[in-house]
């Protein structure tokens, strides 16, 4: 689902983004429990949310370099 009412001094940017311009992911965690991705230079179109285990699975399978191919769910 893509959120726009989400408070703009909650978003993190990633720690592989670099510290000059706004090209970078950022997340927040929303009241509800989801996870917000957005991207720091269009934050008008809004924010992907996702569940935690969404998230964790996401974020799992991009470390285990499974990001072209199926995701692998985390237990």
């Amino acid at each position: 689902m893509i959120r726009h009412d989400l408070p703009e001094d909650a978003w993190r940017k990633s720690s592989h983004s670099g510290d000059t311009g706004p090209n970078c992911i950022e997340m927040q965690h929303t009241p509800d429990e989801l996870v917000a991705i957005g991207d720091s230079k269009d934050r008008p179109r809004g924010a992907l949310t996702l569940s935690p285990h969404a998230w964790a699975t996401f974020v799992h399978s991009i470390r285990r370099g499974r990001s072209e191919g199926a995701f692998q769910p985390v237990s």
